[in-house]
């Protein structure tokens, strides 16, 4: 079943690039955090919902695979996924963060052939102000990459492409 967080992207998307989603797959193992996978035109997509978490401004999101013995590990960039896209919700406030693989690739989010990267990472939306130096450094780069749907729906549509396609 698709949650109702990705059925709000999608439409937004679809809305905005006239983008179809399709081979829409729900990944079993992170369904605390909706994890799914799912193709946007010629894009293959990585869908994740970040929460809330109750002693830090921001939230939490994980972003791993399953290795082939069984011991999870952070997305490489050998894998082929071209953005990963992070739901975000608080209270009325809806966004999402459409994260091209290289900009996690460059701030050691996802593996470089096997060295670095991480299993989880924190997402800190407009609407949120961090109190301390990484943060505030964190969410800097972050929201270059950050569509906020609601109650802002006037997002251009110039943003998503200028990410899309770089």
């Amino acid at each position: 079943m698709m949650p109702a967080s990705f059925l709000k992207i999608q439409k937004y998307l679809h809305e905005q690039l006239g983008a179809a989603c399709s081979d829409f797959k729900v990944h079993a193992e992170g369904k605390e955090y909706s994890a799914a996978s799912f193709r946007l035109a010629d894009f293959t997509i990585e869908f994740r919902v970040a929460k809330i978490t109750p002693t830090k401004i921001g939230q939490f999101v994980t972003c791993w695979k399953r290795g082939g013995s069984g011991v999870t590990m952070p997305y490489d960039v050998t894998d082929r996924i071209d953005f990963f896209i992070i739901g975000v919700v608080k209270d009325e406030q809806v966004g999402f963060f459409l994260f091209p693989q290289k900009t996690l690739q460059v701030h050691n989010i996802i593996s470089d052939y096997g060295k670095g990267g991480k299993r989880g990472f924190r997402v800190y939306p407009l609407w949120d102000t961090p109190d301390n130096k990484q943060a505030i450094a964190t969410q800097s780069w972050q929201k270059n990459y950050f569509i906020w749907m609601e109650p802002h729906k006037n997002i251009d549509r110039a943003v998503l492409q200028k990410i899309m396609i770089g």
